[in-house]
């Protein structure tokens, strides 16, 4: 696939809080040097989808019905981190445009759905943290960079940990 047939389509990145700077900043620079605009996606695994409607935004239905300020705290912090990572990028060129959307469900395969609305030409997911907890969680939940990669039809970025294994500190 060259870029020519993604022209004007949007990289999508999937996001969360405290996730590894790599992953936000490889999708800032890869969008920065390709034009491309950059959708930022955070899933929500407290919440189901209800409706999804591509012309207007997902309607969800919390799990736990107090967390929409949280949600609302969660978003400003994300905004900010996204934020950061494009003007990055932007160093002696222009930065990006982007957004950043609030799905909800199992996050694979709302960035699978996303990123087919959008046509984007590309996925780019994190490694999960290293540790016995991530470990647990992936194997609950599975890895969202190795599900995209098995049930998509478009390239997956998937953006390593910042330090190899081989280098962590005892």
């Amino acid at each position: 696939m060259t870029w020519e047939y993604a022209k004007g389509a949007p990289l999508l990145v999937g996001i969360v809080p405290k996730q590894h700077p790599e992953v936000l900043q490889t999708a800032a620079n890869l969008a920065a040097r390709l034009a491309a605009p950059l959708v930022c996606a955070y899933v929500d695994e407290a919440s189901y989808l209800v409706e999804w409607d591509p012309a207007r935004s997902a309607h969800r239905l919390s799990l736990h019905p107090d967390d929409d300020s949280d949600i609302r705290g969660l978003t400003a912090e994300l905004k900010a981190q996204v934020q950061a990572a494009v003007d990055n990028a932007a160093s002696g060129g222009r930065p990006p445009e982007w957004s950043l959307r609030t799905l909800a469900g199992d996050p694979a395969r709302a960035l699978g759905q996303l990123a087919a609305e959008l046509d984007a030409p590309m996925i780019i997911v994190g490694t999960s943290e290293r540790g016995f907890s991530h470990r647990l969680s992936e194997a609950l939940s599975g890895s969202a960079g190795a599900w995209l990669s098995h049930h998509q039809s478009r390239p997956v970025l998937v953006v390593p940990y910042r330090m190899a294994a081989h280098e962590d500190a005892p």
